[in-house]
């Protein structure tokens, strides 16, 4: 056996076999051998989604080109792609995608079938750009699914956490290449409580950050701007000092307010303007552990409130900031956005130290403004939790089920929801 892990390393498991295929029919013939498959890409995933003690299949190496619709409103990429290697060929194509988040490594297949998103008055998850999906199934056998063919499954699969089969290709909505100016300010956690809203009607994109033993955030936009050059920095903000401050905090929780009161009397940077598909994306090498949820839009800023008030209240050491964006509704069944416009608040602890309490405590303050969770972060959902907040839970199953009858793809994580 070989041994696999998330990126943070909190998930670890044991699979009988890794297959990186090199085409097709290698991968064909494994999944309808295998007992259990389950696939991964970059392992940002916090959730066990990709623990298994069967086939743990990587596309990364699968041979693939990008193909460009007529039309040029649409593109055909290999599911197994990172976000850098596909932004970076339709970058050369003239495109872009519509949105990104701020970190790149993920496979297409990885951040469309867990809801990854970015920022945007009008802009939501990625798989909200999926229009169709080449899926091979338990068997080996391989379809097209879209919403003229096995309509139900490509609903299901359009948010699917590999429950349906495995990627292949994935056609996805492009539009014409853009450049964006980033700009980073310091701005009072009050004023954008006041504006955040506005604020979003005023930007393409807006984001906060804000530690919770500070009154100052950290304010990001990013807006469309004339051509330029590609930027000299490949991160929003500078790691070194932070990550100084994050093992001090592990040895010395006490100082964590205080340290994080220094932080926010340094400088930021200037910004950085070029390509949309190196401004949205910066580097992240201090390793975190992340909740996510997405609160309906009237209640996101009182959520967070509230857990900053409970943080500072128990004198928790949490090192991290919150990070609070905007991010449109969809009809997605699967997708915690399916209500309406959510603010997504992001939770994040140093990995060198204790999460599971404190992201415990913010989970119950979350959920009693409305919050679901991003399902590749942590969570703790219940099977009745599921079925309560998703109306279309059943019918997920179901089609799951119809496709699946093996659960060839389910592992323990994701029986206990969707068996």
């Amino acid at each position: 056996m070989s041994g696999w892990s998330n990126w943070s390393g909190s998930v670890r498991t044991a699979p009988q076999r890794i297959l990186r295929p090199r085409d097709e029919a290698e991968l064909a013939a494994a999944v309808a051998a295998a007992g259990k498959v389950r696939a991964t890409g970059a392992g940002h995933s916090f959730m066990p989604l990709c623990a298994t003690d069967g086939l743990l299949v990587n596309l990364e190496d699968m041979p693939g080109t990008l193909k460009i619709a007529p039309d040029r409103k649409t593109i055909t990429a290999p599911a197994g792609w990172s976000l850098k290697r596909l932004t970076a060929a339709l970058w050369e194509e003239g495109l872009s995608l519509p949105n990104q988040g701020d970190v790149n490594p993920q496979s297409l297949a990885g951040s469309t079938s867990t809801g990854t998103h970015g920022t945007g008055r009008g802009l939501g998850s990625l798989a909200t750009l999926v229009r169709s999906f080449r899926l091979m199934r338990a068997d080996g056998s391989v379809i097209r699914v879209s919403p003229t063919e096995e309509p139900e499954l490509f609903e299901a699969q359009r948010l699917s956490l590999g429950l349906f089969g495995i990627s292949l290709e994935i056609e996805i909505d492009v539009i014409p290449a853009y450049h964006l100016v980033e700009r980073i300010e310091k701005r009072p956690l009050a004023e954008l409580a006041e504006r955040f809203s506005e604020l979003c009607d005023q930007h393409r994109h807006v984001e906060f950050w804000v530690f919770p033993y500070a009154d100052q955030a950290i304010f990001k936009t990013l807006d469309v701007t004339d051509p330029c050059d590609p930027p000299t920095s490949t991160s929003d903000i500078e790691e070194t000092a932070f990550r100084l401050i994050c093992n001090l905090c592990k040895t010395l929780p006490a100082l964590t307010p205080s340290l994080q009161r220094l932080i926010m009397r340094q400088s930021l940077g200037n910004g950085r303007r070029g390509p949309a598909h190196l401004i949205f994306p910066s580097d992240r090498t201090v390793r975190f552990e992340e909740m996510e949820y997405e609160v309906p839009e009237a209640a996101g800023m009182a959520a967070l409130q509230e857990v900053i008030a409970w943080i500072r209240r128990k004198r928790q050491p949490v090192t991290f900031p919150f990070e609070y964006r905007l991010v449109a509704g969809d009809d997605i069944w699967m997708s915690p956005m399916n209500a309406g416009p959510c603010n997504s608040i992001s939770m994040h602890q140093y990995h060198k130290m204790r999460w599971q309490e404190p992201f415990a405590d913010a989970e119950t303050i979350f959920r009693a403004h409305g919050g679901r969770p991003h399902w590749a972060k942590r969570h703790s959902l219940t099977r009745a939790d599921v079925d309560l907040l998703y109306p279309q839970t059943e019918r997920y199953r179901a089609v799951r089920r119809l496709h699946d009858p093996a659960a060839k793809f389910l592992n323990p994580h994701l029986s206990e929801l969707f068996a």
